[in-house]
């Protein structure tokens, strides 16, 4: 590795650490010539995901696009960075379980959106505005009325007792 400083080869690892479930290696290494340190990653190269846009062109599948919308959308709110990115994480690894090679850019939004109910009511009702493309308040209204509905079903389904027959 060259250093970013001094553009010289001769450097040490000074830490190594796994990142991202195991799926990297983060190394902090330190410049033997003019003492800089900087940090360096190794990953596993995934094979090509594409999206299939909503016009019909693709392209490659980028992890820091979805990252970024999450971000935006749990701005000012009490989601921390690492659920964030752990959700980024377990959007990617599904895509990178599944078989297939494309995915639609719609069914990309809705996993999203699926992490984010999860996360916070309300930056799955602000991803939702902006990917679904709100025109008026009804819609808003729609959605949380769906999203209510949906967790009286999940808190419904989680108190109900199993009786022997």
């Amino acid at each position: 590795m060259r250093c970013p400083d001094c553009d010289a080869t001769l450097n040490r690892v000074v830490d190594t650490r796994e990142t991202r479930a195991g799926r990297a290696v983060r190394r902090r290494r330190e410049c033997k010539i003019c003492g800089g340190r900087f940090t360096t990653y190794e990953h596993i190269e995934d094979r090509a995901l594409l999206v299939i846009k909503n016009d019909g062109t693709t392209e490659k599948f980028d992890r820091t696009k979805i990252l970024h919308s999450m971000m935006v959308a749990c701005t000012k709110r009490s989601v921390s960075q690492d659920k964030i990115e752990l959700a980024a994480d377990n959007i990617e690894d599904e895509l990178t379980r599944s078989l297939t090679a494309e995915i639609e850019a719609s069914k990309l939004g809705d996993m999203v959106m699926t992490v984010l109910a999860s996360l916070d009511r309300v930056a799955y009702v602000r991803f939702a505005s902006v990917y679904r493309n709100f025109k008026d308040i009804g819609e808003f209204q729609d959605i949380l009325s769906d999203l209510d509905a949906k967790e009286q079903k999940t808190l419904i389904a989680e108190n109900q007792e199993i009786l022997p027959l």
